[in-house]
């Protein structure tokens, strides 16, 4: 499959780590023009920092996803800058020791939904209008397995996911005839700094057979690569051997 991707302008949201701070870098070295997004600033100053060390460019710009105003001044400050958006990655995601519905609250659940979900939305609706000014685009999400097959990893978790796949099948049958395409990946188990946030930590033998941010990163290029005329609504990512 020939690579295409170096004449392409991607949002990665959520690179400071993990499976977006992966993504990102994929992307870079594939030619692509980056704009890595999120909280924290030191990190993305090292990601840009290790791009540019291996001969890569990337751009980087610090916002909140929660926030519209940080959301819809990153999606414009690309499409002034570079005339389009073609990808965004939505690689934002949290969850919370105290994840049971016994100890779940009303504050913890809003930040659960706000991270997880609403940043998810906003970011949509701020690149769709560019992306059909540019004669469409791709959008897509990183979940979890757990949608799948229903585990521990608390309500707020799960609801929050479940939603973000309503949210990106629902885009993809409206915005279909402006040529916007949308994936979302559900990759099990893997190593990033969402698994520190367990109740109880993941024993080391279940961590040695479990997925690379890598992994999922290449999973994106995949997806990214294909022709407009293809679509993967959705793509399932597990280990082999859990």
């Amino acid at each position: 499959m020939s690579n295409d991707l170096d004449d392409k302008i991607a949002i990665v949201v959520g690179a400071s780590s993990g499976m977006g701070r992966a993504t990102a870098a994929s992307l870079a070295a594939a030619g692509t023009t980056v704009v890595a997004a999120a909280r924290r600033e030191a990190a993305l100053e090292e990601l840009q920092s290790d791009a540019q060390a291996n001969g890569h460019q990337l751009e980087i710009c610090r916002i909140d996803t929660t926030v519209r105003e940080d959301v819809e001044r990153l999606i414009q400050q690309v499409a002034d800058r570079h005339g389009r958006v073609d990808l965004l990655v939505y690689a934002t995601g949290t969850n919370i020791p105290d994840r049971s519905l016994d100890v779940l609250t009303p504050d913890t659940w809003e930040m659960m939904l706000a991270t997880n979900l609403t940043g998810a939305f906003l970011c949509t609706r701020a690149v769709v209008p560019v992306m059909r000014q540019g004669g469409g685009g791709l959008i897509v999400y990183l979940s979890t397995g757990a949608v799948q097959m229903p585990d521990v990893s608390g309500v707020a978790y799960q609801a929050s996911k479940h939603g973000l796949s309503g949210l990106a099948h629902g885009t993809r049958v409206e915005e279909k005839a402006n040529g916007i395409r949308t994936t979302i990946i559900f990759p099990g188990l893997c190593k990033t700094e969402i698994l520190d946030k367990r109740p109880v930590p993941t024993p080391q033998e279940v961590l040695a057979q479990a997925l690379e941010p890598q992994d999922v990163a290449d999973a994106v290029l995949f997806v990214a690569n294909l022709p407009p005329r293809a679509i993967v609504p959705e793509l399932q990512l597990f280990p082999s051997r859990l």
